[in-house]
C-alpha cells in the first residue's frame, strides 16, 4: 500500500504541472512587485500583450481565455485600468463593446516581457525533440479539455 502511494505520489500528474507551474511563476516575464499587479493581472496583461498585436481583443476574450467569469474579468480590467496598463474604448459598430487597448505604460514593457518570454520558452524546451513538446502540447490541451468539460458538467447540475 505504502509502495503504491509513493508511486502516485511520484507520478500524479497534476503535482507535477503544479511545481512546473510554480517555477515559471517565480521566473515570470514580469515582475509583480516592479508593477504593482496581482500574478492574474500579470497574465492578462501579457495575455493583452499579445493578442494586441494582431487582432482587436475585448473583455470576452479575456473571460474565455482564462476561463473566468464576467464579473471577474471585469475586476481585473477595472484595476488594469486603474493602474494605468490599459484603456477601453468604445467601438464604432456597437457601443456595448469596449476595445482592450494597452497604454504607453503597457507598450514601455512589450519587448521585455516578449523577449523574457521567448527566453523562458527556449529554456523551457531545451534538449526536449519536436515530436515529444507536440506530443505534450496535445496532451496538455486534453487535460484542459477534461476539466473544462467537468466544471461545465458541474454547472449544469
Amino acid at each position: 500500500m505504502e509502495e503504491e502511494l509513493q508511486e502516485t505520489r511520484e507520478h500524479h500528474v497534476g503535482r507535477m504541472i503544479h511545481m512546473l507551474s510554480h517555477q515559471l511563476k517565480r521566473r515570470g516575464a514580469v515582475q509583480e512587485a516592479e508593477l504593482g499587479l496581482t500574478p492574474m493581472q500579470k497574465h492578462v496583461l501579457m495575455f493583452i500583450l499579445f493578442e494586441t498585436m494582431k487582432r482587436d481583443l475585448y473583455q470576452r476574450d479575456i473571460e474565455e481565455e482564462f476561463r473566468i467569469r464576467r464579473s471577474t474579468a471585469s475586476g481585473i480590467l477595472q484595476l488594469m485600468e486603474k493602474n494605468g496598463f490599459i484603456c477601453r474604448q468604445s467601438v464604432a459598430r456597437d457601443a456595448r463593446l469596449k476595445q482592450i487597448v494597452p497604454t504607453e505604460k503597457a507598450e514601455k514593457i512589450r519587448m521585455d516581457v516578449l523577449s523574457n518570454i521567448q527566453g523562458m520558452e527556449k529554456r523551457l524546451t531545451s534538449g526536449i525533440p519536436k515530436e515529444d513538446l507536440e506530443t505534450c502540447l496535445c496532451v496538455l490541451r486534453k487535460m484542459i479539455c477534461n476539466l473544462s468539460e467537468e466544471e461545465q458538467e458541474i454547472e449544469s447540475l
